[in-house]
């Protein structure tokens, strides 16, 4: 079954989970960018606890295409996020096995947002040894009539715990680095699980190739 997603930064588990599952992925470019979204914003472990990643972007105008967005450098947050990442990930297991690829999104620019995005989905494909067709949309629709339409998950607001196919798989703990501290945090940026379970990361979202 196909699914239909909005663009996401590093996306969590609810999101992966279904990039995995899918036939086709169709990527939404046609939407208009909502703020305060998993589209420029994800979700880390760090020692002081859950901590948003976010990606400043240009001034916005008014229902600007999703495509149309680009990523501002005014201020560094490229080193800002690569340090936060390190210090939550640096101990985890496979951090340093890793390290490397993720490290390069935090010293190349890219001009658009969808694009930065569509990078790190295909790195992840390629770290998971796993080969997806990946479509951008060529219309915006209201409705998706060829499998699973997530685009309404792109708001944290709406939480995984509403989708049941999922909800009990993605609450089962994993190692994470800071358990000593914290109880488990589910639906995390798929970067916790990675550094953390490195390829055992596909068994735990039950995919099998």
């Amino acid at each position: 079954m196909d699914v239909l997603l909005s663009s996401a930064y590093w996306p969590n588990l609810h999101y992966f989970y279904y990039v995995l599952h899918a036939e086709t992925i169709h990527l939404e470019q046609h939407e208009h960018y909502g703020k305060q979204s998993y589209r420029n914003r994800c979700v880390i472990l760090s020692a002081n606890g859950p901590l948003n990643l976010s990606i400043p972007v240009k001034n916005l105008k008014p229902k600007q295409l999703m495509s149309e967005v680009e990523i501002a450098y005014k201020e560094n947050w490229k080193a800002r996020h690569w340090r936060a990442i390190q210090s939550a990930y640096n101990n985890s297991p496979y951090f340093e096995y890793f390290q490397q690829d993720i490290q390069h999104f935090y010293e190349k620019e890219y001009d658009h947002l969808l694009d930065y995005n569509l990078h790190q989905l295909k790195l992840l494909l390629k770290l998971f040894r796993v080969e997806k067709n990946i479509q951008l949309t060529q219309a915006f629709g209201k409705s998706f009539d060829q499998g699973n339409d997530l685009r309404p998950y792109s708001d944290p607001k709406l939480s995984y715990s509403q989708d049941p196919l999922v909800r009990d798989l993605l609450n089962q703990p994993y190692y994470q680095t800071f358990e000593a501290k914290f109880d488990f945090l589910p639906n995390l940026s798929i970067l916790d699980l990675l550094f953390n379970k490195g390829l055992e990361s596909l068994e735990y979202l039950h995919y099998r190739r």
